[in-house]
């Protein structure tokens, strides 16, 4: 009984510290630009291989993100986009495939390409990254049309220049990589946006409740040290059973 103990303490210790860092990455994402929270769990395993199943595992699980939108917060920046719920603005990674992010908070490099605050090129509905003349006004519509009135030019001319590609999922289709953008879980695919998908001039906060994830670090912590305790026990209690053999 003692190693069947020592094993589950041990791999809920290692939950619970795989489940501190979850709570942490949220944390330091409280002002992140339509940041999602990570939701996360553990659940029992049983563990496979030679051998009777007589063992279970603590295993922490990621269960995707939370689904809830962030407060926006109006800026008048013609830039700033806010998307709706389940709608995701196309980027372009860092090895050229297509990801999703909710982050709004757009800007122009110096050769006119749209780029994220990240540094990532927005992607148009033609799949190519987006390129912007020089214009005097512009504005970005709900469907994510945006339109400009080119460099010099009278407000009536004003003109097309691109549409954003925007796609509508469910937060439990995508799953977020390493780098913290989102994209499709296997045998999905995201749908194009139709119709109202975003609210121009403002941007979307982070949705991290940071009064239930200080209490969630702290009570993972107490867990932790109370797998430690019981691992402590056992390893005093294997200890005295060998004495007593002996």
């Amino acid at each position: 009984m003692t190693d069947r103990a020592l094993y589950i303490a041990m791999t809920g210790a290692s939950a619970m510290l795989r489940g501190q860092a979850t709570v942490a990455q949220n944390l330091a994402n409280v002002d992140t630009t339509g940041f999602q929270a990570t939701l996360d769990a553990t659940v029992a395993v049983p563990v496979t291989g030679p051998g009777l199943p007589s063992r279970v595992a603590t295993v922490a699980q990621t269960l995707g993100v939370d689904a809830r939108p962030g407060a926006l917060r109006n800026t008048g920046n013609p830039l700033d986009i806010a998307l709706k719920p389940e709608h995701w603005l196309a980027v372009q990674d860092a090895g050229g495939g297509v990801a999703y992010t909710r982050a709004g908070d757009l800007t122009l490099n110096a050769n006119g390409l749209l780029m994220t605050a990240r540094g990532l090129p927005v992607l148009g509905a033609d799949g190519a990254p987006v390129s912007i003349p020089a214009y005097q006004a512009l504005e970005i519509g709900q469907d994510g049309t945006i339109s400009i009135v080119p460099q010099g030019q009278p407000a009536s001319t004003m003109a097309t220049a691109a549409r954003l590609q925007i796609v509508t999922a469910k937060p439990s289709e995508l799953v977020r990589g390493d780098d913290g953008l989102m994209r499709p879980r296997p045998g999905t695919q995201p749908t194009p946006s139709t119709g109202a998908a975003l609210v121009s001039g403002a941007l979307e906060s982070s949705n991290v409740d940071v009064a239930g994830a200080l209490v969630s670090m702290i009570a993972l912590s107490r867990q932790f040290d109370m797998q430690v305790q019981l691992l402590r026990r056992e390893d005093e209690n294997a200890r005295a059973t060998s004495a007593i053999v002996r």
